[in-house]
């Protein structure tokens, strides 16, 4: 059972990107953030996603909150600019960030792993969530302060054989996410990332629910199930939100208690 957040308006008048915004958590995300009184953004690639995810989104928008679309490419440093752009908008400053556009890729032993495929998942993972720091990073400072959530996984702190270059891209985020704290406590830019486990969204519905593979998800989660994407968006809500005001370079697990126990088994998926 997912559990209902009651909101009070703790996010009235800030401005938040999410990237990655149109399907998922993302669009989860932006739900919990509108409802909330945020002025959010959302992006990706396919302008059509994203306007059916905020024609949805914004019948549960609050205190003023608002949903507002922008096409672009996390990994070309031009359109990940032109992306802020669209976010400062609505009020001419930002405050927030969700840096979740990501994926994974192919299985493969390491022995056989193809070099262009990891570089991708490379590129999209730490190469979007740096050039997501990088844009928003001036505009949170400029606004006294703001909060950068990293979308990281299970995959980055328990290891998920055959994954290739996601569990290690997913670390490398997590490296970043704590040194970007350090650097920015400073000037009242917090960043902290969320590590899921498995959540029920459209990129999990290839791992058929009667598979070895999603057995071994739940055999391995004390809570005996998967997550829904709300569950996720409740802890970014509050990442963003005054209330954690002191916290900061965490990687906090939502993942039912997985990551006491072992990653799942795709050896079935190689074929």
């Amino acid at each position: 059972m997912t559990a209902t957040i009651g909101y009070a308006g703790n996010l009235t008048g800030q401005a938040v990107l999410i990237t990655g915004g149109g399907t998922g958590i993302g669009a989860a995300c932006a739900k919990a953030l509108v409802a909330d009184g945020a002025q959010v953004t959302i992006s990706g690639r396919r302008m059509e996603v994203l306007e059916a995810a905020a024609a949805s989104i914004a019948a549960h928008a609050q205190y003023g909150g608002a949903i507002h679309c922008v096409a672009g490419d996390v990994t070309d440093e031009a359109s990940m600019a032109g992306m802020v752009e669209a976010a400062l908008t609505p009020t001419g400053q930002l405050q927030g960030c969700i840096a979740n556009a990501g994926g994974g890729g192919m299985l493969y032993d390491y022995s056989d792993m193809d070099l262009d495929e990891f570089m991708r998942v490379v590129q999209l993972n730490v190469i979007g969530t740096m050039l997501s720091i990088k844009h928003t990073l001036p505009h949170m400072k400029a606004a006294g302060g703001g909060s950068f959530i990293g979308m990281s996984s299970l995959a980055g702190f328990v290891t998920h054989p055959y994954m290739g270059a996601y569990p290690v891209s997913k670390a490398g985020i997590e490296a970043m996410i704590r040194n970007a704290a350090d650097e920015n406590g400073a000037h009242n830019v917090r960043f902290n990332a969320i590590r899921p486990g498995f959540v029920a969204t459209e990129l999990m519905e290839g791992i058929p629910r009667e598979s070895d593979v999603f057995r071994s998800y739940v055999d391995n989660t004390p809570m005996n199930d998967v997550a829904q994407p709300n569950d996720v968006a409740n802890l970014a809500r509050f990442l963003l939100s005054p209330e954690s005001r002191w916290i900061t370079g965490q990687c906090i697990a939502v993942d039912g208690g997985h990551g006491l126990r072992r990653g799942p088994d795709f050896s079935s998926f190689l074929g």
